[in-house]
């Protein structure tokens, strides 16, 4: 198969997007690459569409259980032969998963960076043919990234050790121009095809509010959202609890995500989460890397993030369906006090830094604090500050932010007044902004097509449950808007869906299908 019928037979679209192609065909004519792309531009798909042609196994190095947990169960819906192995696992369960792969079952394995040095898979890796290495997250081998690890370095060492070495290919969301060049660097990437498409999400609103009372003003922008999916992302443990609590007593489908509650309840959250059983997470920034949710509509900080990198991360996990979403951080100067305290009392390995090392990092920990501070209170255009961040000028305002530039045509309107209790607040308006997002995508149906989106995402529903995967893995919003808008009667329409390949119609198309020709005939 050629890489368009693999792009349309397995994950359901049509054409490759900005990037895509060129860091395909570089790994599939032998050449290393990097791919710094924006979340939500579809880096997976540069690796996992090659994985499917070369002759071997792909490994994807991945930092998260989490963030396997969910691309393997993406693959298998899509009909591809997946499988991880990290410390979820037992023994035997690791052991059984790489005998099946000795024996052909899977084409791309997503392993912890750790368990690279263990004798049993460099056992496994000398008997097989890997043809790509594929390091997500990329920035983590990068000791001036905001989230490095070093077991990434085994990774170097571990390339190394075969005799014909694989492909290695480095993706990432976030770098800045120095972490570009000690991933280029430090990964050794030989004749590296370097693609960088830009940091812009468009689709994306971002705002920061400056307001006394954020409890006020974070209940009444939930209630206006009601029925959307959101993340509410809190400095610390005791905030999250508080804001939780808050969202809980007023009725809101809440739940919650911090490393101070238990592995169980962590996992049991999350899942309530991507199922959609809650619409909202309040959490630590220990939630989110590989939560590929793609019907976020909005992502509020309640505090402010430590750094950039931090903040574009977490705020890039909206609006990942490529529809309209919303970032809104509440600032208070509170906030850097908080930040502050937390990098000075870091805990760092020290077995890993020299002291001198230490000290760099706690003063890169504050350059990067002292930015995000600027970032929070400028009244310039807050896209071309994030952009000019990562190294990406631009000279123009963005004219879909809440800066005082951005803002169009800003003006009062009424707001419901908001009582909590032992809170007073004089907050009765608040903003509106003609250029942010219209809310849910679904909202540019008409009436009729609204009716037939509301009656796909039920079958979604009930097929996740019965198969028990998010349901978005079965289909996201984007695709059942698109199903909607076309309205297929024939197998051969139906795969003309965005989204939609051969294999998951296989897997479900019918059931669709028979929804969509009852409408059209209005029985």
């Amino acid at each position: 198969m050629d890489k368009f019928t693999v792009l349309k037979r397995y994950f359901g679209y049509d054409s490759f997007r900005e990037g895509q192609e060129l860091l395909i065909d570089s790994i599939l004519s032998g050449r290393d690459v990097l791919g710094i792309m924006p979340t939500g531009a579809g880096k997976s798909i540069c690796y996992q569409v090659p994985a499917l042609m070369l002759p071997g196994i792909t490994l994807v190095i991945s930092p998260l259980i989490s963030l396997m947990k969910d691309q393997v169960q993406t693959l298998n819906q899509a009909g591809v032969h997946a499988a991880y192995i990290n410390s979820s696992l037992t023994e035997n369960q690791i052991s059984k998963a790489l005998l099946l792969a000795e024996r052909g079952q899977y084409k791309i394995i997503y392993v912890a960076p750790e368990r690279l040095e263990t004798y049993g898979f460099q056992h496994f890796a000398s008997n097989v043919d890997i043809s790509m290495v594929a390091v997500d997250e990329a920035h983590c081998i990068s000791q001036w990234g905001q989230d490095f690890r070093p077991s990434y370095l085994k990774i170097v060492q571990f390339v190394k050790g075969f005799s014909d070495r694989p492909v290695l290919g480095a993706f990432t969301a976030t770098a800045t121009e120095t972490v570009k060049d000690d991933i280029l660097n430090t990964l050794e990437l030989q004749r590296p095809q370097l693609l960088i498409t830009g940091y812009d999400r468009k689709n994306l609103f971002f705002g920061v509010e400056k307001v006394k009372e954020k409890d006020a003003y974070l209940l009444r922008y939930v209630k206006a959202h009601s029925g959307e999916s959101g993340i509410i992302y809190c400095a610390t443990r005791k905030n999250v609890e508080k804001v939780y609590g808050l969202l809980w007593e007023n009725d809101m489908p809440v739940t919650k995500y911090h490393a101070g509650l238990s592995a169980d309840e962590r996992r049991r959250n999350q899942d309530d989460f991507i199922y959609d059983k809650k619409s909202i997470v309040v959490a630590t920034n220990a939630f989110g890397m590989g939560i590929d949710k793609s019907n976020v509509r909005y992502v509020l900080h309640y505090n402010m993030p430590q750094s950039m990198e931090n903040y574009y991360q977490e705020a890039g996990r909206a609006g990942r369906d490529g529809e309209e979403a919303e970032c809104i951080l509440l600032y208070s100067p509170q906030d850097v006090m908080i930040n502050r305290y937390l990098i000075q009392n870091k805990e760092q390995n020290t077995e890993d830094f020299t002291e001198q090392e230490l000290e760099e990092i706690r003063r890169r920990d504050e350059e990067r604090l002292k930015k995000m501070t600027f970032y929070s209170t400028t009244g310039k255009c807050l896209r071309t500050y994030i952009l000019r961040y990562f190294g990406e000028w631009r000279t123009e305002d963005c004219g879909n932010c809440s800066c005082c530039v951005c803002k169009a045509e800003p003006e009062r309107v009424p707001a419901e007044p908001v009582f909590i209790p032992g809170v007073q607040t004089d907050l009765v308006a608040t903003y509106s902004h003609k250029k942010a997002p219209k809310g849910r995508p679904a909202d540019s149906l008409d009436k009729r097509q609204r009716e037939c989106f509301e009656t796909l995402r039920a079958l979604r529903l009930e097929i996740a449950r019965e198969e028990g995967v998010p349901p978005y893995v079965v289909f996201s919003d984007k695709t059942l808007i698109d199903m909607c808008e076309k309205m297929p009667d024939t197998k051969e329409k139906m795969l003309m869906v965005s989204g939609v390949g051969e294999l998951k119609y296989e897997r479900y198309g019918s059931r669709f299908l028979k929804i969509l020709t009852a409408d059209q005939t209005g029985s």
